[in-house]
């Protein structure tokens, strides 16, 4: 994700690991039968009651029907097959905003309540631990933004997208809402003739019945349900290929198919930008679903990236800022998606990186240089330490507004420690770091100690206080190789378009 900002804006903001941390919870989901119904969590800093324990999810499989206006609720049916890692009596999912209507477990009917944001269900016969287990849910989705709540689905001018991230996925679908928990994802979904349905990953059918057409969508790579996309609207679906004959799809407006090309055509060159600093891109293909809605933020959903119709169109954006959020973005399906972070507090790992592109893009690409870009941000890190928390342990977010939490200390306050580390270590370590680093957790999640394992490992060196320092300490270390920056006392507002 990256903030959008506005006109005149200030800087803007294996599956082994998950049985891990899932572990970690498993004590509090042993529950009794008679004991009160209430939501569990697996235990992140930042949001305790996200995700569940006890279980581990190999795939979802997602139907929606839309009937044709973003006002009504979608019907759904969610099915969830899972290893479950401990004995269940009760199974919670995540799912707050959308009406029930019934659950199977293992094909019988199972019991169910909420609790807070959780699905809490009850199966007829517990669970045992080292069970495949199937649940289907029967229930709508409803696209009207909940009270309180920001993200789901995002109401477009002519349809649906999703916005999923930081913890509303389950305000779409049950499930387990954490990115520890990656999973397989289909798309099942159905809308009125002359509308198109697009989702992540690749189309795997179509079929049309009685004035409605049905599109399934499948990944080949696990997912975390932050990361899920599903576009529905007026739209045209342009076809590229890009590197290693990767096939690239842009899901538009049809009315601005023409004015978005000269941009939308870039994407098979920043793909291969990437693939000559990181590595072979990770997924079975890409694009850009560029929706006509105010968001306030691009984000990096699985390879369907959402932008703002917005950031193409207003003469404000210059062309190498665009294009630099564009390849922010592609980033992601680097750092981030392919490698997902394993707690929020690791969120840096992802936002750092792929601004750290970005600025990289923007000095090779459009002569923005990185040296300035940097040192502007060391001098406002202690700030941005002092509102958001350091980079690897940042604050909580206002419960009413998740997206708090992408605050500049994850953004450039991250990239700054990347710069730092390349600094301390050198370009060509640094350089191998990166390689290294994607092809070791493609497809898993990865912590902040991972990182520095794997950094210490390639440079040959110890860097925990390195990394001690710059990732958790309230004041931002010294830069090496440059001791005369030196932290800004006062706020300085500057456009980031400039």
């Amino acid at each position: 994700m990256i903030l959008t900002p506005h006109s005149q804006a200030t800087t803007p903001t294996r599956r082994r690991a998950a049985a891990a941390l899932l572990a970690s919870a498993v004590s509090v989901c042993l529950v009794a039968a008679s004991a009160p119904v209430a939501p569990l969590g697996v235990g992140d800093r930042l949001f305790p009651y996200l995700g569940n324990p006890g279980y581990d999810v190999a795939s979802y499989d997602l139907a929606f029907t839309y009937p044709g206006n973003n006002s009504e609720p979608l019907q759904a049916v969610t099915t969830i097959d899972a290893w479950t890692t401990a004995d269940l009596d009760r199974v919670n999912l995540d799912f707050a905003h959308g009406k029930v209507k019934s659950v199977e477990v293992g094909g019988d009917p199972a019991e169910f309540r909420s609790a807070g944001e959780d699905l809490v269900i009850t199966p007829e016969d517990s669970v045992p631990a080292g069970t495949w287990m199937r649940i289907t849910v029967r229930h709508t989705s409803d696209p009207v933004p909940a009270e309180g709540r920001e993200g789901g689905w995002v109401r477009t001018a002519d349809g649906l997208a999703m916005a999923n991230q930081a913890d509303a996925a389950h305000l779409v679908f049950p499930c387990n809402d954490h990115p520890s928990d990656k999973a397989m994802f289909t798309f099942r979904v159905t809308a009125p003739d002359g509308h198109t349905a697009v989702a992540g990953g690749l189309a795997a059918g179509v079929e049309k019945s009685g004035g409605s057409t049905t599109w399934t969508y499948r990944t080949q790579h696990p997912m975390a349900t932050e990361l899920a996309q599903v576009s529905i609207g007026r739209s045209t679906v342009l076809h590229r290929t890009g590197p290693h004959s990767l096939p690239v799809r842009d899901v538009v407006p049809t009315r601005d198919r023409r004015a978005l090309e000269p941009w939308l055509e870039k994407t098979p060159g920043q793909i291969a930008w990437m693939e000559s600093k990181v590595g072979r891109y990770p997924f079975e293909t890409y694009g850009l679903l560029v929706a006509d809605a105010s968001t306030g933020f691009e984000l990096e959903t699985q390879t369907l990236s959402l932008f703002e119709r917005k950031l193409f169109t207003e003469p404000v954006y210059p062309p190498w800022y665009v294009e630099s959020i564009m390849v922010h973005e592609a980033a992601h399906q680097w750092f981030g998606n392919s490698v997902t972070p394993r707690t929020w507090s690791d969120l840096w790992l992802s936002e750092g990186h792929a601004t750290w592109y970005e600025a990289l893009y923007a000095e090779e690409q459009a002569g923005k240089p990185m040296r300035a870009r940097m040192k502007a941000a060391y001098g406002a890190s202690d700030r941005w330490r002092a509102a958001g928390g350091p980079p690897a342990a940042p604050k909580a977010p206002d419960p009413a507004r998740k997206t708090g939490l992408f605050r500049p200390n994850v953004y450039d306050g991250a990239a700054l420690v990347l710069y730092a580390l390349r600094q301390e270590i050198g370009r060509p370590a640094f350089e191998r770091l990166e390689r290294a680093w994607v092809v070791r957790h493609r497809d898993d999640t990865a912590t902040t100690e991972d990182f520095v394992k794997l950094a210490s490992e390639i440079s040959g060196r110890d860097l925990d206080g390195f990394f001690q320092d710059w990732l958790y300490g309230e004041k931002t270390p010294p830069m090496p190789g440059h001791p005369d920056w030196k932290p800004e006392t006062s706020a300085k507002p500057q456009d980031p378009a400039q």
